[in-house]
């Protein structure tokens, strides 16, 4: 090994040069490589390890993906060979944050879900928090809230007491607020968003970090989608107070700044505008900001529609519409497709068809996504426990070894061999039903949309070829007898306005074919839910009990939460059938003072709720019952059969007026 004479030449030198933001993008990726070329050559040593991670991190820093993808790949490799669990640990970290630069959030996902295990098996909670929150962060982005939260609280018993961890509580605080936020539960989005500023600690998170305005900015934005404009204008003035942000943060001073211009609008305050908005689109496209300069416009664009000024609101649209999908955002593509709609009703219909595909859509990659995720999770906690199991396996062959004769020890390596097979046998045959029935599962699914989609186009077409084109050609009509005041004129007239209470009778019929078996279930629960119970009762074998409070004024009842009881108990029902294996069902629905009480019980199997993750079934019923506002409570153990409880209140309030 050849050793650096000159210091200016030295390793340390080259990392130092290579973090110099004063130099250009090529003499950082220059010096770094220079770093890299030496570091290659040692020894596979920690020290080693140590500075392979230095120059990741200057690779991913100078924005070099392919460089720093390779630099981390190789330092796993070494960090495998030598047995070292923490640099194992840290590399699938690192390339965790490779994938989320390259915007492949499964890959993401499974590269943190490993470092997640290797820290969890170091018993180093720091990390293993901060990777935790880096895998909620991702299943936010993709939709998957309850999934968030759930991730984010089990952070928060990590680190409980544990008070060196501040900078853990406000990136955990802070998720939950922007989860609640995105959810529409703004108290609880400001009651964490609070948390995240009450452990802001300068000597742990440091100045420079500009957490205090990164929370102001959320809080703001929290209140804007609040519409509490006034609120939301403080914020973001308290946020462009913080000392040396523009510098150290520049990001975050073009959003707040912004913020403030877009509640300034709202507030219909003319001073600084639009001028503002423009210094914080100058400063986003200085940054290559893409998503920011997309909400730059989209305020743009509103800003001058309220003027009146249609041809600069269309150009505002469009060119947000036109950045949303050349960077492939669909929920960014829907905001502008809406802003379109508003600027030009003429065309809003075009709009709206592209707007309910694209819906459809990102709804179906989220569904998918929150399921990859589930299943990566479920992978990895598979191969964990085959590894202990083959850990506890090794360990009595040792004992066996010194207890055993040699013709034993052989006799008893056949028959695990055997054993063994029949295990992985058994464990493909397994897995092989499970992709039948998820590929089952699926295909149920693509036909159940694509007759939603059908049936959309059916009334669609219906209403654009029949009503619209009669509704027009009336109006032409009507339009051509203005200057007649004659008798046939008159008459015309008359002819014409009976064609439009015919029409009128037409969109009647078709809104009643609409809403039939909505209407259906909701004016005659009470025989539906009847219905319901008595196919069960023909249909299987399973003994039903059920129960409906008579007292029970269903009127009083909003039609959403009888449509979701509804489908709660069907759905309790379907699973009853499939896995409980009970002989008696009981059903009963109750008032309890100001409340709905629905209790479902059975006999059968059971299972352990802290295991056993929850279905697809159970994950519906949660979410129907907090469309309710109400609250979802599963008590089951093996053997003692399964009850849910639902609490629903009879007079549904909105959280915030």
């Amino acid at each position: 090994m050849s050793y650096i004479k000159s210091s200016e030449d030295s390793l340390s030198s080259y990392f130092t040069l290579a973090n110099d933001l004063l130099l250009s993008r090529e003499k950082r990726l220059h010096y770094n490589q220079k770093a890299y070329d030496i570091v290659i050559n040692n020894e596979n040593d920690s020290l080693n390890r140590v500075n392979l991670f230095k120059v990741a991190n200057r690779f991913y820093n100078i924005n070099d993906w392919n460089k720093y993808s390779k630099t981390v790949y190789l330092v796993l490799e070494k960090s495998e060979i030598a047995n070292d669990s923490l640099s194992k640990a840290k590399a699938y970290t690192y390339l965790g944050d490779y994938y989320v630069s390259q915007s492949v959030p499964d890959s993401a996902f499974m590269f943190y879900d490993r470092a997640e295990k290797g820290y969890e098996s170091l018993e180093d909670k720091f990390n293993l928090s901060k990777t935790i929150i880096n895998k909620a962060t991702l299943q936010f982005h993709a939709g998957d809230f309850s999934e968030t939260e759930k991730a984010v609280f089990s952070v928060l018993r990590i680190i409980k007491g544990e008070k060196q961890f501040n900078s853990i509580y406000y990136d955990a605080y802070n998720l939950l607020g922007i989860t609640y936020c995105e959810q529409g539960e703004f108290e609880n989005g400001i009651i964490y968003h609070n948390k995240a500023l009450s452990v802001i600690d300068d000597e742990i998170i440091y100045p420079e970090f500009q957490s205090r305005a990164t929370s102001y900015n959320n809080i703001g934005f929290l209140y804007l989608n609040a519409k509490k404009f006034q609120l939301a204008k403080n914020y973001f003035k308290k946020g462009l107070e913080q000392s040396d942000l523009s510098i150290q943060k520049p990001f975050v001073y073009a959003l707040l700044l912004d913020n403030l211009a877009y509640s300034k609008f709202k507030l219909n305050e003319k001073d600084g505008l639009p001028d503002m908005f423009f210094q914080s689109l100058k400063f986003k496209d200085s940054l290559k900001l893409t998503s920011g300069v997309f909400v730059n416009k989209i305020h743009l664009s509103e800003y001058f529609a309220s003027k009146m000024d249609t041809l600069n609101a269309l150009k505002y649209s469009n060119e947000a519409l036109l950045l949303a999908k050349s960077t492939d955002v669909s929920r960014d593509v829907l905001v502008a497709l809406k802003q379109l709609a508003i600027i030009e009703p003429k065309k809003a219909a075009v709009y709206n068809r592209e707007y309910i595909q694209i819906n459809e859509d990102l709804q179906k990659t989220e569904r998918s996504m929150g399921e990859k995720f589930s299943r990566i999770e479920y992978e990895t906690d598979q191969i964990k426990g085959e590894n202990i199991d083959l850990t506890i396996q090794n360990r009595n062959l040792v004992y066996i070894l010194g207890l055993v004769t040699i013709l034993g020890l052989f006799i008893y390596i056949i028959k695990a061999q055997k054993t063994k097979n029949r295990v992985l046998l058994y464990k493909q045959q397994q897995q092989k039903a499970n992709e039948d029935i998820y590929s089952l599962m699926i295909s149920q699914q693509t036909t159940m949309d694509i007759i939603r989609v059908k049936e959309k186009k059916r009334v669609a077409q219906e209403l654009h070829d029949g009503v619209l084109g009669r509704m027009f050609g009336v109006r032409m009509n009507l339009d051509g007898l203005n200057g007649f005041q004659d008798e046939m004129a008159v008459n015309q007239r008359i002819s014409y306005l009976s064609e439009l209470k015919n029409i009128e009778q037409d969109i009647r019929e078709i809104s009643h074919d609409l809403n039939r078996e909505k209407s259906e279930l909701i004016n005659n629960f009470v025989a539906i839910v009847d219905n319901l119970f008595e196919e069960q009762r023909k249909t299987f074998r399973t003994k039903l009990i059920s129960n409906i409070d008579s007292t029970i004024k269903w009127d009083a009842l909003v039609n959403s939460v009888k449509i979701n009881l509804y489908r709660i108990m069907q759905e309790s029902l379907q699973n009853s059938n499939k896995y409980s294996n009970a002989n008696t069902v009981k059903i009963e629905l109750k008032k309890k003072e100001d409340n709905l009480v629905l209790v479902i019980s059975d006999d059968g199997i059971g299972f352990n709720t802290r295991v056993k993750k929850k279905g697809i079934g159970i994950q519906n019923m949660i979410s129907r019952t907090k469309e309710c506002h109400g609250e979802f409570h599963v008590n089951s153990k093996k053997g003692e059969g399964t009850t849910i409880t639902i609490i629903v209140p009879i007079e549904q309030k909105l959280i915030l007026t």
